[in-house]
């Protein structure tokens, strides 16, 4: 002990020591590496540094390295690899200072496993999203030998509804006329002479040829299959049967040519003739010939996805069956906006600029109009309600709905 008004001596080591409990620890150099030998190619690796994360008490960094070894294929592992580190941070609360984050880290990362698991056995998988005016065709025939119409014939001549329709809006549907009461021809609309009911820009018909697609969404299984988009002077030859058969084993670009060679070789260049070819594969296997389809019946090939009527016959029971593995999801085809866009489309909020559902112009609250006015669901409109379409775009719709 020194005297009164003396200084204490204190040991080097102890100074030394109360530096670094009140020094702020500098984050460590980490350095990694990663070597690998691939047999299957299920293994996948996440190697993420210098993350950071804001904290209620300023900015954290973290690294994050991750292994995942695929079984039974490589489709969980890539998804998890994409999916399970954002799912880990958002199980996090927001705010915690960087203890409290550490505390909540593992219960966070229980969370984002579990989810991760949830939401890879629930996705949609590989899914087909095909909207068609017109009569150009999509067919899909799956690896197991299903076949199956993606697209709706929009000819006069074949589609009853599509005629209905058209008279209905103020239009005429009849042949051409060769003088003394004889018709020749497709069936077509009048004015203009159009065979088809549904296009894009034919100014010089009535505007009831609408734009509006058929669409039709199905899931495909992980065997995958072959897609042929073809105009119509493919389908004016070939049927879809003999479009497949003609190609089958060939790559996609080889097949696409092959189809075009068959249709014009059959009866001639007479219209524009053009055919895009997709194989969609399962990734674990390179791409190979197609198995030989089990050839579907007629009956089958005809109402495959046909919508399921109550008041059917006990025979068109029988023919009617479901796809086992291309599953439909969505299928519409009405021309009617306000039946396309009600429920299909996000509602604008109210103390927002509206938005036009057709054009995407901006409006002010009340200068855009709902696409349900004037239809049967307009009783109970309230101001509020969308999708809305601006001046122009609602003209557009009552033009092709015969209303102007």
């Amino acid at each position: 002990m020194s005297s009164r008004g003396e200084h204490q001596t204190v040991p080097l080591s102890v100074l030394l020591k109360r530096e670094l409990a009140i020094e702020k620890i500098e984050d460590p150099v980490i350095v990694h590496g990663q070597a690998s030998h691939s047999k299957k190619g299920e293994d996948f690796t996440l190697l993420k540094t210098e993350c950071q994360r804001a904290m209620g008490d300023g900015f954290t960094t973290f690294s994050v390295y991750g292994l995942f070894d695929g079984h039974n294929g490589s489709a969980a592992a890539i998804y998890t690899k994409e999916n399970l580190l954002n799912n880990v941070l958002s199980a996090m609360p927001a705010d915690l200072n960087r203890e409290e984050w550490i505390a909540a880290l593992p219960r966070a990362l229980v969370a984002g496993f579990v989810k991760t698991d949830k939401d890879f056995q629930q996705r949609e998988g590989w899914v087909i999203t095909v909207a068609s005016v017109g009569d150009s065709r999509c067919i899909f025939e799956s690896a197991e030998g299903g076949l199956y119409y993606l697209s709706a014939d929009h000819r006069l001549e074949c589609n009853e509804v599509e005629r209905e329709r058209i008279t209905a809006c103020g239009g005429e549907v009849g042949r051409l006329n060769a003088g003394g009461g004889a018709e020749i021809g497709p069936l077509r609309c009048w004015p203009g002479g159009l065979c088809l009911s549904r296009s894009i820009g034919d100014m010089d018909v009535g505007e009831f040829i609408v734009p509006v697609p058929y669409v039709k969404q199905v899931k495909l299984s992980t065997a995958g299959g072959r897609m042929i988009i073809s105009s119509d002077g493919v389908w004016d030859v070939l049927s879809a049967e003999e479009a497949l058969d003609c190609c089958r084993g060939m790559p996609p670009d080889a097949a696409a040519a092959q189809i075009v060679k068959e249709a014009v070789q059959s009866k001639g260049l007479r219209d524009d003739t053009t055919c895009i070819v997709v194989d969609i594969l399962p990734p674990e296997k390179p791409a190979a010939p197609l198995p030989p389809p089990k050839k579907p019946g007629k009956g089958m090939f005809k109402s495959m996805f046909r919508k399921k009527n109550s008041g059917s016959s006990s025979h068109d029971k029988e023919e009617y069956m479901e796809p086992d593995v291309v599953e439909e999801l969505f299928e519409e085809g009405s021309a009617i906006l306000s039946e396309r866009l009600d429920t299909k489309y996000p509602l604008c909020n109210m103390f927002k600029l509206f938005m036009c559902a057709i054009c995407q112009l901006e409006m002010k609250p009340g200068e855009g109009i709902s696409i349900l006015a004037g239809t049967s669901n307009s009783v109970k409109l309230r101001p509020w309600d969308g999708p809305f379409l601006c001046s122009s775009c609602q003209e557009k719709r009552e033009a092709m709905e015969g209303k102007r």
